[in-house]
């Protein structure tokens, strides 16, 4: 019988007004996982499972998500203070980083802050100058959305409620595959880390895009390795824009999912854990 992991979540008091709640499993060199928007360390579980059998995988909550409440107006850059003070207090001086969309802006940021400090990077559907083509958002989308969301919730992956009502709603441009696996991800994390979004943390996000967000210039700075995912049909941040990151990192490599959408990691998550071992085992030297 294979040895148990070790796993703990706990409350990590990262600021007098911030507390974040954190999930660590496993043992052995340590990656720090950030969620996107909107999202909770739970999302992450289709990474960290499987990376968590020979890393300590560190996922928390981010300010105003999931069980890390915090109901003030707050800005994007907080979050690195929060992180950062959060690797301090677990004695973590090096480390890669894992993010996905929103989480992989901040882990770059973060890897502006202090480079000595992380060994490589995986962001996953997400960019330095994050672009949208995601079509204006009308009624009908709405109602379908929650519609399809609620069947979901009570049938996950119920193959009727995916015909009639998801792939008319918004989760259209969430995936392009509409698998199985990929709506009993969205019932049993999606929907829950949804409704922790805390609407400051919405506010957060919107106030960042709309000064229209970009950190290309600061990308020649980044020296460690880095692997860049994205779905040929990401509608939120477009595989483009996640091309023109991994150019402009010295030490990059960038793949592109055909036939996926932003949250391909649910709908290929085979093929996206392999090809992250498989860049762990050969682009990344401890």
């Amino acid at each position: 019988m294979g040895s148990k992991k070790f796993k703990t979540i706990s409350s990590y008091k990262v600021s007098p007004s911030v507390s974040l709640e954190v999930e660590i499993i496993g043992e052995g060199f340590p990656i720090l996982c950030l969620h996107g928007h909107p999202g909770n360390k739970s999302c992450m579980s289709v990474f960290t499972d499987a990376l968590s059998k020979k890393y300590k995988t560190i996922t928390p909550d981010l300010r105003g998500y999931g069980n890390s409440k915090f109901e003030q107006e707050y800005l994007i850059e907080d979050h690195l203070m929060d992180l950062i003070s959060l690797l301090d207090m677990l004695e973590i001086h090096r480390c890669l980083l894992l993010g996905w969309s929103l989480g992989g802006i901040i882990a770059l940021e973060l890897a502006y802050q202090q480079p000595e400090r992380f060994t490589g990077i995986i962001l996953v559907a997400t960019a330095a100058r994050p672009r949208s083509n995601h079509p204006q958002v009308n009624l009908w989308d709405l109602i379908n959305t929650g519609i399809a969301g609620v069947l979901n919730w009570c049938n996950p992956s119920w193959q009727w409620n995916i015909e009639v009502f998801a792939k008319r709603s918004l989760f259209q441009y969430l995936l392009s595959q509409h698998n199985r696996f990929a709506y009993q991800r969205l019932a049993k994390e999606g929907i829950q880390a949804f409704f922790q979004t805390s609407r400051f943390a919405h506010s957060a996000l919107n106030d960042a895009l709309k000064t229209g967000y970009n950190s290309l210039d600061q990308l020649t700075s980044i020296n460690c390795p880095c692997l860049i995912l994205s779905g040929s049909d990401d509608r939120h941040i477009t595989s483009d824009s996640s091309r023109e990151t991994a150019e402009k990192i010295p030490n990059s490599q960038w793949k592109c999912y055909d036939n996926t959408a932003h949250l391909f990691p649910w709908e290929i998550p085979d093929l996206v854990l392999e090809d992250i071992e498989s860049w762990l085992n050969t682009a990344h030297k401890l």
